[in-house]
């Protein structure tokens, strides 16, 4: 039985990254593996630098199949793309945390950001269906189909997807909107993982496995 972890929102928060992929390979005891991120790994903490580290490193380490890794892309790692390629003023993006990510990079500017990185970031994409779960950052547009998605809505969508309680064939995992109780929020339809890890709660991984949809635990980080 493989397994996969999913886990939210990381916004620099390198420490907790690095406990709770400790604890995640811990649990699955050498079994096979696979990890969802799903987006929001810079910015606002303090080392989004090595969140990205960490994640393309992984990527080479279990690049098959069945034990992969999966990086969904975030509205945050969206601004600092819009912001390098001059679609927004760069204090947009700053003003929402990007100055830490420039910081923790030792550059004063989005443009200076290694250009490795930035392809990489550039190369995210913006959803993971593995047949009984819909990985996405924020969540989707309910009034659309799940192939028709918009990227805006996959991206920064809150409401009505927060509030809407229809079966849409797959449990959506998502993160996007932080949770003050620093629990995930399991409905019937969703999944929210966005345990607030930058702002003091922990980081957290729900843990699924093939022949069941919901989650069979949840793994957090101190």
């Amino acid at each position: 039985m493989s397994l996969t972890y999913a886990i939210g929102d990381i916004h620099g928060a390198l420490h907790k990254l690095q406990d709770l992929l400790v604890r995640c390979e811990g649990h699955a005891a050498g079994r096979a593996r696979r990890y969802v991120f799903l987006g929001d790994y810079i910015d606002r903490g303090p080392d989004s630098a090595g969140v990205v580290r960490v994640l393309r490193e992984m990527a080479t380490q279990l690049p098959d199949v069945a034990a992969g890794v999966v990086t969904i892309m975030g509205n945050h790692e969206a601004m600092l793309l819009a912001t390098f390629d001059g679609a927004i003023e760069p204090a947009n993006w700053i003003g929402q945390g990007g100055a830490m990510t420039l910081r923790s990079y030792g550059v004063a500017q989005a443009r200076e950001l290694p250009p490795d990185d930035v392809d990489w970031l550039r190369a995210l994409p913006l959803s993971h269906d593995d047949g009984r779960r819909l990985f996405v950052h924020a969540g989707i547009d309910p009034r659309r189909p799940l192939d028709a998605q918009d990227e805006e809505d996959l991206l920064w969508i809150r409401e009505p997807f927060l509030a809407e309680g229809r079966d849409y064939g797959r449990l959506i995992v998502h993160g996007h909107t932080p949770l003050a109780s620093g629990m995930p929020d399991l409905r019937t339809n969703r999944l929210n993982l966005d345990t607030g890890a930058v702002f003091g709660g922990p980081l957290t991984a729900a843990v699924f496995c093939d022949d069941a949809t919901p989650p069979v635990t949840f793994l957090q980080s101190k």
